[in-house]
């Protein structure tokens, strides 16, 4: 049993659901980032890894003293786990620091089948309280994710009681249901949300009809208003305020929901928490919250942010329904391919269309940020074009302050 424990510095843990997107998690400061393998898991539509791409990224995070984990968190049913002695082995031969399971059957195969490589549980096992991570440190896991209905009161005494690695989740998404075992999509969709089809049918939006025979339904609530008077849909989280708790509190692992998100949001939430770990750990005594981190992470928002479950139950002003609040609109317009710095002429490979006249802000690893406005730009023929419509295309431009490739560019729509 742990007793005594230093601070130590948390790992900041970023989804990657694409090869592009954990390059660009760790180019902007993740220690750590998590994928999907061909099987197993539960983002069937995310860009799932082959082997070859797991390699090179194993090999990218390596360069950069960052490590790769595999989400294999499904719910098997019968011959689902047909084949996953196979899948563990690759893993762990192709360098996979960890693999996320939630499932005994699988995670009994992975240490019997793929010795050598470690087993973290999913926070779809529902781990809840320090003798359920005791029982699967004897079961040979060495760090458990938190079931999503942890209070910070509950995790500081379930680190006072044992030494297994406590990963948690501390921004993005909520599922609406107890640590995301839900089959409302099932019902619904007939997509099985435990095996990685989820239609996420709690955040449709629903109503009361009256439906006349052979007549258009008719809505007997909103009477043309647009406010939702039904809803299933959880905010997301966000503990950017609560940094110290979850370093005090024995937190070894930081994880950031997102796998299907865009690198917009992969960069913006890593940097940010990068910022803030970095800031508390130099200097806890003296530690300030910085707005502008809490600015950064509202222009990724999709939806209004809470702190979840970590002080207190959630209530309705937790729930998405109603009159939403208005949130600022960012949209990633391109990033940075290189810099000139004789003639700080920047070459830029669009990413969503903008034209001369906008006003754009580049921003970079370490919080390098700075708006300017566009004055002229050229096409890949060095030809004055007043607009960059098309996917993906070459222009340059001259900007007012250094930047370095991989920088993003992004404007408030």
């Amino acid at each position: 049993m742990a007793t005594t424990r230093k601070l130590k510095r948390p790992e900041v843990l970023a989804p990657a659901g694409t090869l592009e997107k954990l390059k660009v998690a760790i180019h902007y400061g993740a220690d750590a980032v998590y994928i999907g393998g061909n099987a197993y898991g539960l983002r069937s539509r995310a860009g799932n890894f082959t082997y070859e791409q797991m390699a090179e990224g194993v090999a990218f995070a390596k360069e950069h003293n960052a490590k790769v984990y595999v989400a294999a968190n499904m719910v098997t049913h019968e011959g689902n786990q047909e084949g996953a002695g196979e899948f563990f082995r690759e893993l762990r031969d192709v360098g996979i620091s960890a693999v996320i399971v939630s499932d005994p059957a699988l995670i009994e195969i992975c240490i019997t089948e793929a010795p050598g490589l470690p087993v973290h549980l999913s926070t779809q096992a529902s781990a809840t309280n320090y003798e359920t991570l005791e029982f699967w440190k004897n079961e040979g896991l060495e760090r458990v994710v938190l079931g999503r209905e942890v209070s910070m009161e509950e995790v500081a005494e379930i680190r006072r009681n044992t030494d297994v690695e406590i990963e948690a989740f501390i921004h993005g998404a909520m599922c609406i249901s107890y640590s995301g075992r839900c089959t409302l999509s099932n019902h619904m969709s007939m997509r099985d949300a435990n095996r990685g089809g989820c239609s996420q049918s709690c955040r449709w939006k629903y109503d009361l009809y009256d439906l006349p025979f052979g007549e258009e339904r008719r809505s007997l609530t909103k009477n043309g208003e647009v406010a939702e008077e039904f809803s299933m849909s959880a905010v997301d989280m966000s503990m950017i305020e609560h940094i110290p708790d979850i370093i005090e509190n024995g937190i070894d692992s930081l994880k950031i929901e997102g796998r299907m998100k865009s690198i917009h949001y992969v960069s913006t939430v890593s940097n940010v928490y990068k910022a803030a770990v970095d800031s508390y750990m130099a200097d806890p005594e003296n530690y300030v919250c910085k707005q502008e981190w809490i600015d950064e992470l509202w222009k990724v928002a999709q939806r209004e942010l809470a702190t979840g479950f970590y002080y207190g139950t959630p209530t309705e002003n937790e729930q998405l329904f109603g009159a939403r609040r208005k949130i600022p609109e960012y949209k990633f317009i391109g990033e940075v391919l290189s810099y000139d710095e004789a003639t700080k002429i920047a070459t830029i490979r669009q990413r969503n269309a903008f034209e001369v006249g906008d006003e754009i802000e580049f921003y970079g690893p370490g919080f390098h940020h700075f708006e300017q406005k566009i004055e002229v730009m050229y096409n890949e023929d060095n030809e004055s074009i007043d607009r960059a419509p098309n996917a993906m295309m070459i222009v340059t431009m001259p900007v007012n302050e250094k930047v370095e490739p991989g920088d993003m560019i992004r404007k408030r729509k």
